[in-house]
């Protein structure tokens, strides 16, 4: 299946959608609870083909454990004038029974909010889409 963009849009393939993540640290997390559509902003690390947060317990992590999830990270590039935006989709999973390891590999992972996060999930991809738009001066 060919998709169709605007003239204005490129496609953004998945070795530098994957360099996009990497370069930023916050995010929106998309998930279903009790049939509804939620989104978490997130502070974020790319590990080895995905994305690992750390969250406390609550709404995030019981809906994350049920259904798909869509991560995405918007960005703009001032040099020529574009948007980007990455969507990650995948499924998450808890990281348990290595709680050693990970405090001192992921100790660069800060959340964004504060207070205890003892949780830490890893998105693996599905799927990992882009989009750069050429965003052209807006004259009235």
């Amino acid at each position: 299946m060919t998709q169709e963009v605007p003239a204005n849009t490129d496609i953004i393939g998945p070795e530098a959608c994957w360099q996009l993540l990497a370069q930023h640290q916050v995010a929106r997390l998309a998930v279903i609870d009790h049939g509804e559509p939620d989104i978490f902003p997130i502070s974020y690390i790319v590990d080895h083909g995905g994305i690992v947060f750390r969250t406390a317990a609550g709404t995030k992590l019981a809906a994350l454990r049920h259904h798909p999830v869509a991560f995405q990270v918007d960005g703009e590039n001032a040099e020529d004038g574009t948007l980007w935006s990455v969507v990650l989709k995948g499924r998450a999973s808890l990281l348990e029974g290595v709680q050693a390891v990970l405090k001192e590999t992921f100790s660069r992972l800060a959340p964004a909010q504060s207070g205890p996060k003892p949780w830490f999930v890893r998105i693996d991809a599905t799927s990992v889409t882009g989009r750069r738009i050429y965003v052209s001066a807006h004259t009235e």
